[in-house]
């Protein structure tokens, strides 16, 4: 019987809610400009925080219109899987790990619980 009820229904495809009474949220469209030249518009909210550049997905990464220079922050480097597991485990204590495991996938130890 609910099968029947909800056919053509086009369940989660349209709200239910009309629209009368809402108004958006107040917007503010920024232009960017990339190397070559292009110009392109990203809307952002009035209360936003507008970054100086912006990566436009097709022409790079553009810089807002009126920003003379950027500043180039001190970005840490990533920390890799490897750099976290080397501040934990030496090589050495690395090395006897992969013989145990090693030994217990050949069959040669079985592995402790």
């Amino acid at each position: 019987m609910s099968e029947r009820s909800l056919r053509g229904t086009q369940l989660g495809s349209r709200s239910l809610e009309s629209e009368v009474g809402v108004e958006p949220a107040p917007r503010q469209l920024v232009e960017f400009v990339c190397e070559d030249g292009h110009r392109f518009k990203v809307p952002f909210s009035t209360d936003a925080d507008v970054p100086d550049t912006w990566d436009s997905g097709t022409h790079g990464i553009g810089m807002r219109v009126g920003v003379s220079e950027v500043e180039e922050e001190d970005a840490k480097p990533a920390r890799t899987h490897w750099d976290m597991l080397m501040e934990r485990r030496s090589m050495e204590e690395l090395q006897v790990i992969l013989e145990e495991r090693l030994a217990i996938r050949r069959g040669e130890k079985t592995p402790e619980v």
